[in-house]
């Protein structure tokens, strides 16, 4: 058997980080069985689906890492299929019309509620012959479901769950328009596409009873199921705006790594010993659901940001720079052409060290982008004190000879220029560093005036001096 997984989200809004998991482990499981990852999209709700929405789940997905491996489905396009099933269950007795009008259904749920039975449907259609209805009324077609005994999950990460047939009534597979219902279309198409494992949120678990009467009245075989325990935020509440970023494009807006994301997101709720940072091919190595725990998980943006910030040290200079650049794009007083991509790109090893994420580099790396002069925060200000631009001036003068303009050969005139002036290095780096980054903070001196080059070194030493 290969193993084909599929996640099926629905275009209504944003990629939500609980169903980015799920796409996650739906991936991981996969590839660690050497099966094939696909992608449907359940845009059966024209109203609230958008196109707009389509594409940030296929920009989300792709930042990610996470590609199917078939071209994505829209369940949309297969509403055919879906009522020529909801027919052929009608035409085998498995399903029949219900003409209950929309008025009788709400009698017949506020009557239940009256009687303190639970609002369902009472099979008022079940055994009626449709020549009863009025002509041309129109109707639903109804799952003639088991009244007796269970209907029985053997869940991959729940457990066995059961539930009574009896509690559960006749649910609607086509609509009075034709269209079909969510519990049926999932079904049809899961059959179709031949996944064997659906690998979902536990807030489907109740669904999955409901599916599991199509699957077996179809005389189709069922799916493995594996509920995934939901995310929950820092409190244990559910999680919401209020804990923080909730969605795939809130975190790459806030400067994450999909690195850190993907190996954050896995290690919420699966766990394989003291494992921690881990890369895409060890995930595959490992995963597997029999590491996925039953009880929700609480999202820790201080670990995730902590995990961000090894990863972002990890990660490729020139990459990081390309990011920075473009979050750099557009501030005022900013500009980035490619001698500036390469500042940054050479100074990157200093900014990424004390960074956690890539919001933050932008904002270490904005003195290398802009002019002069420069705006200085007011701890740099209090460096540019007279005594200390007469000094800079003289070291100026140092700098202007250095041949080569390297992070060694100014390391150098630092330390003789500290020697002869009788100075410790701090006394002369800290306002050289207010002098051309307008703040008290930057990689290494040497390295951040070597980032720079000699021209704008002078040029902003120069405007500093003559505040």
């Amino acid at each position: 058997m290969t193993v084909r997984t599929r996640f099926a989200p629905s275009p209504t809004g944003l990629l939500h980080i609980g169903n980015a998991r799920a796409a996650l482990f739906n991936f991981l499981f996969a590839r660690h069985h050497g099966g094939q990852f696909l992608l449907r999209i359940e845009d059966t709700d024209r109203e609230r689906s958008t196109q707009q929405a389509v594409d940030v789940i296929f920009d989300g997905l792709r930042w990610m890492g996470l590609d199917p491996d078939e071209a994505p489905v829209f369940q949309s396009t297969r509403q055919p299929r879906h009522t020529e099933v909801a027919l052929e269950l009608l035409a085998r007795g498995h399903a029949y019309k219900c003409f209950c009008t929309a008025e009788e259904l709400k009698q017949m749920r506020e009557q239940a509620v009256a009687e303190g039975r639970a609002p369902r449907y009472n099979g008022y259609w079940r055994d009626r012959d449709p020549s009863e209805a009025p002509a041309g009324a129109p109707f639903t077609i109804r799952l003639r479901a088991p009244q007796d005994g269970d209907t029985v999950v053997d869940d991959l990460v729940q457990g066995t769950v059961t539930v009574n047939n009896a509690e559960m009534d006749d649910m609607i597979i086509l609509r009075t328009d034709g269209t079909p219902t969510y519990l049926h279309a999932v079904v049809v198409d899961d059959h179709d596409m031949a996944i064997t494992h659906v690998i979902r949120g536990d807030d489907h678990l109740t669904n999955t009873f409901r599916q599991s009467q199509i699957y077996a009245a179809m005389g189709w075989e069922r799916p493995r199921f594996a509920h995934l325990p939901l995310i929950h935020g820092p409190d244990g509440a559910k999680l919401s705006k209020r804990h923080g970023a909730q969605s795939v494009v809130e975190f790459r807006e806030q400067g994450f790594l999909p690195e850190a994301l993907n190996n954050y997101l896995l290690r919420l709720g699966w766990g394989h010993g003291d494992a921690e940072i881990l890369g895409r091919d060890e995930q595959i190595r490992l995963f597997d659901l029999d590491g996925v725990g039953r009880s929700p998980s609480r999202m820790d943006y201080v670990k995730l940001t902590h995990l961000n910030g090894v990863w972002l040290r990890q990660a490729d200079d020139g990459r990081l720079a390309a990011d920075v650049a473009d979050r750099l794009r557009g501030r005022e007083g900013i500009a980035i052409d490619d001698a500036t991509v390469e500042r940054i790109r050479f100074l990157m090893p200093g900014l990424k060290e004390r960074a956690k994420t890539l919001a933050d580099l932008a904002d270490s790396a904005a003195f290398l982008a802009r002019s002069v002069p420069l705006s200085f925060e007011p701890k740099a200000e209090a460096l540019l004190t007279e005594e200390n631009r007469d000094m800079l001036r003289r070291f100026a003068a140092e700098l202007s000879v250095i041949e080569p303009f390297t992070a060694e050969e100014i390391d150098g005139a630092f330390r003789r220029f500290t020697e002869r002036e009788g100075k410790k290095l701090g006394q002369v780096a800290q306002p050289l560093r207010a002098a051309v980054t307008g703040s008290t903070m930057s990689p290494g001196i040497d390295a951040t005036l070597a980032a720079l080059g000699r021209d704008e070194v002078m040029a902003r030493i120069g405007a500093a001096a003559t505040r």
